[in-house]
């Protein structure tokens, strides 16, 4: 026990105060939400705050994974936290002088979206060249943990410092855990670079570098595949939360409470997952556990969610859909960890970045502009008596009926995913 406490010194540093300095930007992240839809009423611009995170993730992405591999892990983690540090910085003045506008959110949140995009394939290969192989899974299932306690805990603790002192509270704090993320991983962390056995690396220009992240995602195919199939699964969890805040704010169970109780319930089905994650042997085939817990997870969810009324089977549907989530994670990351060298690691995550999540956008963007422009318009009009008895009728009928479809969506990336991958076997 003492020397596993000693070997995983460095990440038990570096997990727990990111954690902490993630659990912070996102409570900032939740209450921007929550005063956008105040100010618009709009699933579609608030939709866009998250769009704009993503999109320069996306864009981005692929030459990121290549600097980060270039540069310094440690002082890139600390620039680019400091740089996105700077925009909540900003957020906050203009709170308190009263020119906060949602451009401006829009703005400062795709700046972040950069900050993160060069930031998180140098904090995973600063994960692996940190932790032994043999400890994969097990932290692997801790950084779920941690997540899943985020999920649990953001809506909870926002809510209440908003009610102290609003939302200069909510950043004021997000700020001070930023700043103790920062001074641990400066002074503690002590993060090796990877051993390089081609001695041209240093001389590869940007674009060289990309390509040949590339093209080891195109030499392993199981791992090229499995991002495919998560960008789907990504396609119609982000279309949902797009959709969620319409569906339960307006609805005559729903509200701001109910919708932090329902995202703290995906926070808990989270934190027993990870939990599972952490202390189950591993499974003889990871990539039917990853293809049935997506599968399960996308339907239950949605069918559960659209089809009901009542704020207790909304949370029921929520633990349904995401006490698999870990599960999937995990397994997904150790094959990706066992199957790509630690020296193309930065490269191949910022590939992985930009295949796997540019369909984050894309369903904020769907989810947002359905619902809008097309499912409440018509929800408001129709006289269908099974969709009126299926999804109800008023504001957040149309959200529901959108819910209902995107579980359709899902089973189907799911099975014909299930199809391709069948016949590939992972190297643990």
């Amino acid at each position: 026990m003492k020397n596993r406490i000693q070997e995983l010194k460095n990440f038990y540093i570096l997990w727990s105060t990111q954690s902490l300095s993630q659990l912070g930007s996102t409570m900032t992240s939740y209450a921007l939400t929550l005063w956008l839809y105040q100010e618009t009423g709009s699933a579609l611009q608030t939709a866009l705050l998250s769009i704009c995170s993503y999109a320069p993730y996306v864009i981005m992405s692929v030459f990121a994974g290549a600097i980060s591999d270039k540069w310094d892990k440690k002082r890139t983690m600390l620039a680019c936290d400091t740089l996105a540090a700077c925009s909540t910085v900003i957020v906050l003045f203009m709170l308190l002088t009263g020119m906060l506008r949602p451009w401006h959110l829009y703005l400062l949140n795709a700046i972040s979206g950069l900050m993160n995009t060069v930031q998180n394939p140098a904090s995973e290969v600063a994960i692996t060249l940190i932790t032994p192989k043999d400890q994969y899974q097990r932290t692997s299932g801790m950084r779920s943990f941690s997540r899943s306690l985020i999920t649990i805990l953001h809506p909870v603790i926002a809510t209440a410092l908003w009610g102290i002192g609003g939302m200069n509270l909510v950043i004021a704090v997000d700020l001070g855990t930023f700043a103790i993320a920062f001074l641990s991983l400066w002074l503690l962390v002590r993060i090796p670079e990877p051993i390089t056995t081609d001695e041209g690396d240093d001389q590869e220009s940007l674009l060289s570098s990309a390509r040949a992240g590339l093209l080891c995602l195109k030499e392993n195919r199981l791992v090229l595949y499995l991002i495919m199939f998560l960008s789907g699964v990504n396609l119609v969890a982000s279309a949902f939360d797009a959709v969620l805040p319409a569906f339960i704010l307006p609805h005559a169970g729903g509200g701001e409470q109910v919708l932090g109780a329902v995202t703290s319930f995906a926070g808990i089905a989270m934190l027993v997952g990870s939990v599972l994650a952490t202390i189950l042997p591993a499974p003889k085939d990871r990539i039917k556990v990853i293809i049935l817990t997506m599968l399960f997870s996308l339907t239950a969810d949605n069918f559960l969610m659209s089809l009901t009324t009542n704020p207790v089977l909304w949370c029921l549907a929520q633990v349904f859909g995401y006490l698999p989530v870990p599960l999937m994670e995990t397994n997904l990351d150790v094959i990706v960890r066992s199957s790509i060298p630690d020296r193309m690691q930065g490269r191949v995550y910022a590939c992985r970045n930009t295949l796997q999540f540019f369909t984050i956008p894309v369903g904020l963007f769907f989810g947002g502009f359905m619902v809008d422009t097309i499912f409440e318009p018509y929800m408001a009009r129709t006289n269908h008596r099974i969709l009126l008895s299926c999804f109800g009728n008023g504001k957040g009928s149309g959200a529901a009926m959108v819910i209902f479809l995107l579980g359709i969506i899902g089973c189907i990336v799911c099975l014909g995913f299930g199809m391709i991958l069948r016949n590939y076997k992972p190297q643990d």
